[in-house]
């Protein structure tokens, strides 16, 4: 089974072209999966091309378990724009679909080389990866133990406190799932399913007021009958706003409901 994992890390792209079209899937996408090192270049740019071939040769070296992903700032100048780029070769690594390391400039090679390894998946993340297969194979009772023995050698672990959290979650230890997921924040999954915890409370919510009747039915999962009413609620009581944004969390950005509604909350607001 190793040897054949192996040869599915090494058969997956090694050096990919990006573009603006293309940058949520081939790079937050892939970030998800594996880390991705985004190298921001020009074909004017000396010392671009002095830093490209090290980068390449980091990426091959790695097999596979390491993406890097060139894009030409003059053909696409959208991305360049999104995160600043004042100057190049700019550098930046993704991991689970969010920006985490990076650095400008032609470094030498050894540097290059420890920047890549400082993304690659310590001995925790891997046994925080297995957990995760675990729980989702239905052993539930086995990953919880997997998971607190990662955090017991590394207390920040991100897989490994997600996954707890996630079972407590599930569990219905609220108290506790807040308690490993809080130190994660902003992190977006962790806000999540913090989120999660925060509307399953609300199908206790008593009182006859326009938003407690708005919460209630976000419980139930009335997600457009719950918007409705927070919306309405939202310029006398400022905890409407609060609660909309719960619901995003829990529904997530790409839905169509939480693009509506925070046009609608913008306008109500502004």
């Amino acid at each position: 089974m190793e040897q054949m994992a192996e040869q599915i890390v090494e058969r997956q792209p090694v050096v990919l072209d990006v573009t603006d079209a293309d940058f949520m899937e081939k790079v937050i996408e892939e970030s998800k999966r594996r880390p991705v090192v985004v190298d921001l270049w020009a074909s004017w740019c000396g010392p671009c091309r002095t830093l490209s071939p090290i980068l390449e040769r980091a990426a091959e070296q790695r097999g596979g378990q390491v993406l890097l992903a060139k894009i030409d700032v003059d053909a696409n100048p959208y991305t360049a724009g999104q995160f600043g780029v004042q100057s190049i070769p700019t550098v930046i690594a993704f991991r689970d679909g969010r920006p985490v390391d990076g650095f400008i400039g032609a470094v030498p090679e050894p540097m290059v080389n420890e920047f890549v390894d400082r993304l690659l998946p310590s001995e925790a993340d891997l046994a925080a990866q297995e957990a995760l297969e675990e729980e989702r194979s239905g052993d539930v009772a086995d990953a919880e133990r997997r998971y607190r023995e990662v955090l017991a050698s590394d207390p920040g672990n991100r897989g490994a406190r997600l996954g707890l959290g996630r079972i407590l979650a599930e569990r219905g230890d609220a108290e506790a799932a807040t308690e490993s997921l809080t130190p994660l924040l902003p992190d977006p999954e962790a806000e999540r399913l913090l989120a999660e915890l925060r509307v399953a409370e609300w199908a206790t919510v008593e009182g006859p007021g326009t938003l407690a009747s708005a919460k209630r039915l976000a419980a139930q999962g009335k997600w457009r009958e719950a918007l409705d009413g927070m919306l309405a609620a939202v310029v006398d009581d400022p905890e409407a706003r609060q609660a909309m944004l719960d619901v995003f969390a829990v529904l997530g950005e790409d839905d169509p409901l939480v693009v509506d509604y925070r046009r609608k909350l913008a306008n109500a607001l502004f």
